[in-house]
């Protein structure tokens, strides 16, 4: 196998993994937040962008993570970063690749650009 075929094979199986990750994505839900908060449920709010690199390097992690029964009770939801302006006023996000974690209706936890496994687990973790 030449490099062509080996980077090409790589590709595909990325972007399979990321096109898997999206379909696991839950849209923000302003009911399923406020339920979800109201049960004392752990929450992981992702903003995130198609066209973000970062978004996309934080994709596997956190879905190995959600993955784990450690996080089995999570609840994640996406807003999207072009097209749910109003959702980034309220978290009072300013960019993309920004991950909020909270232990009901309390924020426990924030990052945004982080790529690190081990600090991302950090971070899901104040939410349980």
């Amino acid at each position: 196998m030449n490099r062509r075929h080996l980077l090409g094979a790589v590709t595909a199986m990325l972007m399979l993994g990321a096109n898997a990750y999206a379909a696991d994505k839950k849209a923000f839900d302003e009911k399923a937040f406020d339920a979800a908060q109201a049960a004392g449920k752990p929450i992981l709010v992702e903003v995130t962008a198609p066209w973000c690199p970062v978004c996309k390097a934080q994709a596997p992690i956190l879905s190995t993570l959600k993955g784990e029964s450690k996080f089995k009770e999570l609840v994640s939801f996406n807003i999207d970063f072009d097209t749910q302006k109003d959702l980034l006023k309220k978290f009072g996000v300013q960019k993309q690749s920004a991950l909020i974690v909270f232990k009901g209706k309390q924020e426990t936890g924030r990052s945004t650009g982080d790529t690190n496994a081990g600090s991302i687990t950090t971070l899901l973790g104040k939410a349980i």
